[in-house]
């Protein structure tokens, strides 16, 4: 019979619990360096960050192929969820929709060297990209279309189109310290809104 611990929980699920635990600081600690340094960080880099030694991060994720894709997917999901969270909780919802397309900026920004890093590996970058847009083009959709069917934005414009547009005005970054895609991101959605009545 197995023990239980003074929670009462089991050893294993306790071990369960830690290891989880470890997975998603590595995750978010992977994100917050491939944001500063690209994919290629130093695994230490990303070990000091999350507060683990490096055995941790390789017992989780093998190959740095499998960090860069985990991260990815997690990324995409803290997107996926933040849409629907955005527009029960913000002022309206075209405010909902800029504030997505915030926190989708920074998931491309964090992007910058994964194809790089998948290359061996393009069947793993196809799949990435099928989940990325069956993920987060239905939430695009729906925060467009809160914000036209609250009188925010004009009708008409397609989540795809929108992504893809911001995922062009954010190439070039990486090379242009001086380049801030957010300047021209705002001017576009500028340009979606209705203009409001005198």
């Amino acid at each position: 019979m197995a023990t239980e611990s003074p929670a009462g929980e089991s050893p294993s699920r306790g071990k369960r619990a830690d290891a989880q635990r470890n997975r998603q600081t590595v995750l978010a600690a992977a994100a917050e360096v491939f944001v500063i340094s690209g994919v290629d960080a130093p695994i230490r880099q990303i070990a000091a960050r999350a507060g683990v030694g490096m055995a941790t991060i390789y017992r989780h994720f093998p190959t740095r192929a499998d960090l860069v894709t985990a991260v990815y997917r997690h990324q995409i999901e803290e997107c996926a969820e933040a849409g629907p969270d955005l527009l029960a909780s913000a002022d309206s919802p075209f405010d909902a929709l800029s504030q997505w397309i915030d926190l989708f900026v920074d998931f491309l920004v964090t992007k910058h060297g994964l194809a790089d890093a998948l290359q061996s590996d393009s069947d793993r970058f196809t799949a990435l990209h099928a989940y990325f847009l069956d993920r987060l083009l239905p939430v695009c959709t729906q925060l467009l279309d809160a914000a036209v069917e609250a009188g925010d934005i004009r009708p008409g414009t397609q989540a795809y189109e929108l992504m893809r547009g911001i995922g062009n005005l954010c190439i070039g970054r990486d090379n242009d310290p001086r380049y801030n895609p957010r300047r021209l991101i705002a001017l576009l959605l500028q340009g979606l809104q209705r203009p409001q009545a005198s």
